[in-house]
């Protein structure tokens, strides 16, 4: 049996939902799957259960197969840094802030760990399915591709193309993809998705002969498109959420800073019919909210001077003195809800910096070298912020500010979740041609 590589055709094709899709009903043949991806770029990031830092898709994924999660999963994941410097985590373990072009320059020294990574799955389980990131054909840096063209060719992996039809053009960002990939990894494709199709699935009986017969690629389904809100890896996948309000009784804005991060803390919000949740990006009224959140966020001082800039900052005080809604602050948002931030370390500054905060908690924030990561359940820490008179959490009237994520998970949600993954599975597999691809493995 072969490993399996999952290619986009473009980016946010669907390739995260794919891979445990596909893995789901490989377990259901009675194959152990493990999920991987040798480098991830995402803000929104998970503790794993041996205590590293993982990027979110590569834990739901995890959590989609019920297999346990480690830094063997994502080994490499960057996260945005200052100016053009982009956070590496490396082995599940935050190593350095680095320039993009000196990170591709040294791409190589991260071969071997990713190498590692996918060999220690491969001996644990019958299937490792590695997802890919953004488009395998990048002509000028697919020497530097780790996720899609180094894994394919070190392994050997048999390819799946996945195709977004609902972006357009989906046959020449077949045929374009699978013409401009190397020989060898030509060779290993064994057939396309075409994902996210909507209307009558006849419609497109024509253009799965066009594939097969003038492509020569095989079809190994073509999926509806259905809203899922689970997993949520970065901003695009926040934008396409589907929520109904009609039961809402209560309103809650989530302030939608530009390096906003954990988007998925609010997964069991949206699956609550009694909530309206809304991403405020712009100085709209707040007061037609009955709760504030402030999120995480991978910059916060440069998140919480965008506050200021925007007018969001004066208008947050102004509701505290007030108190006429409920302000929640999660890890970087209850850092910005202290007297002061302090940043010597240049964490995530250029030079020494004391920014102040909205004074609603009598400490300051310091932020410290090394990243404290923490994991109880399904609540989990990953920050620089640290206070020492509120180290985990701080409460007063219309207000709380906690380090902690996953803070709405309950029983009810993890029920739902279980639910909604069965769900989508049951929903898709009538598309699926499961037979073809066990025949090509």
């Amino acid at each position: 049996m072969h490993n399996i590589s999952i290619f986009g055709t473009s980016s946010d094709a669907g390739k995260s939902t794919v891979t445990w899709l596909i893995g789901r009903m490989l377990q259901e043949k009675g194959y152990r799957v493990a999920p991987f991806k040798a480098q991830n770029v995402s803000n929104n990031a998970h503790v794993a259960d041996d205590g590293s830092e993982i990027a979110i898709a590569q834990h739901f994924q995890a959590k989609a197969l019920g297999v346990p999660t480690s830094w063997h999963n994502n080994p490499v994941l960057l996260k945005s840094g200052r100016e053009s410097m982009a956070s590496l985590i490396v082995g599940g373990k935050s190593i350095a802030d680095k320039d993009v072009w000196a990170y591709y320059r040294d791409l190589d020294g991260l071969k071997p760990i990713v190498t590692d990574a996918f060999q220690t799955l491969q001996e644990r389980y019958n299937i490792v399915i590695a997802e890919g990131a953004g488009s395998p054909v990048e002509l000028n840096l697919m020497d530097k591709d780790l996720s899609n063209i180094f894994i394919a060719t070190k392994f050997n992996t048999k390819i799946i193309l996945v195709a977004d039809i609902e972006k357009g053009g989906v046959f020449a960002s077949i045929y374009g993809v699978y013409h401009l990939l190397p020989q060898q990894l030509r060779n290993n494709v064994i057939g396309v998705i075409v994902n996210k199709f909507r209307g009558d699935m006849r419609l497109f009986d024509e253009g799965v002969r066009i594939i097969e017969k003038e492509f020569g690629i095989p079809v190994l389904g073509v999926l509806p498109y259905e809203p899922f809100n689970l997993g949520f890896e970065d901003s695009q996948s926040l934008e396409n959420y589907h929520q109904d309000c009609t039961r809402a009784t209560k309103r809650i804005a989530v302030i939608a800073y530009p390096t906003m991060s954990n988007y998925n803390d609010f997964e069991p919000l949206l699956a609550t019919p009694e909530i309206c949740l809304e991403f405020v990006r712009s100085n709209i009224d707040l007061n037609r909210f009955d709760q504030i959140i402030l999120p995480g966020s991978k910059r916060v001082i440069d998140d919480l001077r965008w506050l200021k800039s925007t007018g969001l900052f004066t208008q947050l005080q102004h509701i505290r003195t007030e108190q006429t809604s409920e302000l929640l602050g999660i890890c970087g948002g209850y850092q910005m809800m202290f007297e002061r931030i302090i940043d010597e370390n240049c964490i995530e500054t250029t030079e020494p910096t004391i920014e102040t905060g909205l004074g609603f908690i009598d400490d300051e924030i310091v932020f410290q070298k090394e990243k404290s990561l923490s994991k109880y359940g399904s609540r989990y820490e990953i920050h620089h912020g640290t206070s020492a008179k509120y180290p985990h959490s701080y409460r007063d009237k219309g207000l709380y500010g906690t380090f902690e994520h996953g803070l709405f998970i309950d029983e009810r949600f993890i029920a739902y979740e279980k639910v909604q993954i069965a769900a989508f599975v049951e929903k898709m597999r009538p598309h699926f041609k499961l037979d073809r691809l066990l025949e090509e493995l």
